[in-house]
C-alpha cells in the first residue's frame, strides 16, 4: 500500500552546529533568532541573536514584522521548539534553518 505521507519533506533545513554557524556566517543579511523564553534568553544566548519567544502568544505576529526575503537561523535549548517554529515559518514563506540539537551544539 502506498503511503501518501511518506514523500513529505521538511520545508526547512536541520543543521548541526558547525554547518549552522558556517551557513549563518556566510549568509549576507541573515538573522540569528533565539526562540527560547525570555528567562532562558537572559541566562545567555549566542552573540547577536534576536529574541522572539516561540511560546509567546505574539510569536507569529512578532515574526510577521520581519522581511520574508531574508534568511533566519533559529535555535532553542534542544532544537525542538526551534524546529517547530521553523516548520510554521517555512509554511508562511520564510527561509529558515534550525540548529538541530540546540544552543549547546553551537561551536564557540
Amino acid at each position: 500500500m502506498f503511503n501518501i505521507f511518506s514523500s513529505r519533506t521538511k520545508e526547512y533545513e536541520d543543521l548541526d552546529g558547525v554547518e549552522f554557524k558556517e551557513r549563518f556566517s556566510n549568509s549576507k543579511g541573515a538573522t540569528l533568532v533565539d526562540v527560547r523564553t525570555l528567562g532562558e534568553f537572559k541566562e545567555g544566548t549566542i552573540k547577536g541573536a534576536k529574541h522572539i519567544d516561540f511560546m509567546s502568544f505574539n510569536f507569529k505576529n512578532d515574526f510577521s514584522k520581519l522581511d520574508k526575503n531574508k534568511e533566519y537561523f533559529l535555535f532553542c535549548r534542544s532544537g525542538n521548539r526551534s524546529g517547530q517554529a521553523c516548520n510554521i515559518l517555512a509554511k508562511e514563506g520564510y527561509k529558515v534553518f534550525n540548529l538541530r540539537r540546540g544552543i549547546g551544539d553551537w561551536p564557540f
